[in-house]
């Protein structure tokens, strides 16, 4: 496989325009969808984006549409978290035809190739990128039990007893964690990066990240966690080019997300965290 070609020329797009106008109300679009799920609002605020954006933009009505696509796709079924059998086959198969739905529009109708999956950079990992690897699992471990216990978000996820409902857990939180890197940065933030600089783009794309796993069940305070998360995501796909890089984060990320929720929900099981489990 080739190395991965630049993402945008980013470098002379003006941080302010009449085109970030309907960029923004695609993006907060999200809120209501994912954040309050309330799509009498989000959908005609959705619609109302790409209105302003036929005015303002066509190209960007194209682009600003795909993601739409993907938006109405995701907002069909309820991500909150539920591992039962038909809801994880379900999910599984909506979230899979969020990111296809995409592709496809891009690839097929508008033939072209801006959605790409750079699995690989063709650059070795420089010594921070390293450093990064043991970074993430180490604050996960300090921040995620105390937000996940003294939030109460944990209850957002179920608790799981039988060794088919941590698998089904555990390959759930891993499995959405490379999604939201397929559909959020390698789709919604490459787009939007077509049309804004780096730091417009990631704000954008992160505000759909993270209406997106309020949803999921990062909620209380946990945007103060998630919004960082999304946009050193983004920041770090477009250093380093490599999609590879920045599932492995996220993974590493996740992997301590499912350890901590199933500390939280049976106490004394995976006495690994500085904070005890309720009911200790």
């Amino acid at each position: 496989m080739p190395a991965a070609a630049p993402i945008a020329p980013t470098g002379s797009l003006p941080a302010l325009s009449m085109k970030l106008l309907p960029a923004a109300i695609v993006a907060t679009s999200a809120i209501p969808l994912f954040g309050f799920e309330n799509r009498l609002i989000g959908y005609p605020w959705l619609v109302i984006g790409l209105i302003v954006a036929f005015v303002v933009d066509r190209e960007l009505m194209r682009d600003l549409g795909i993601i739409a696509a993907g938006l109405i796709v995701v907002s069909t079924v309820s991500v909150k978290a539920d591992i039962s059998w038909p809801n994880f086959f379900l999910l599984g198969f909506v979230l899979s035809l969020a990111v296809a739905v995409p592709f496809v529009l891009d690839r097929v109708v508008l033939k072209r190739r801006v959605i790409r999956f750079p699995w690989r950079s063709g650059q070795k990992w420089q010594p921070w990128e390293k450093s990064y690897l043991f970074a993430v699992p180490f604050l996960g471990w300090l921040i995620l039990p105390f937000y996940f216990i003294s939030s109460g978000a944990y209850l957002n996820w179920p608790k799981v007893d039988e060794a088919s409902e941590v698998a089904r857990l555990f390959v759930g939180v891993n499995a959405v964690g490379i999604w939201d890197e397929l559909f959020f940065i390698c789709t919604c933030y490459v787009l939007l990066l077509r049309h804004f600089p780096v730091l417009v783009a990631n704000i954008l794309q992160s505000i759909i990240f993270v209406s997106f796993l309020w949803e999921l069940g990062y909620q209380a305070w946990g945007p103060l966690m998630t919004i960082p998360f999304a946009m050193l995501q983004g920041w770090i796909f477009h250093r380093t080019k490599s999609l590879t890089y920045v599932i492995i984060v996220h993974l590493l990320f996740d992997l301590v997300v499912f350890l901590a929720i199933v500390h939280a929900h049976n106490p004394g099981a995976l006495p690994i965290f500085l904070i005890d489990a309720p009911g200790s």
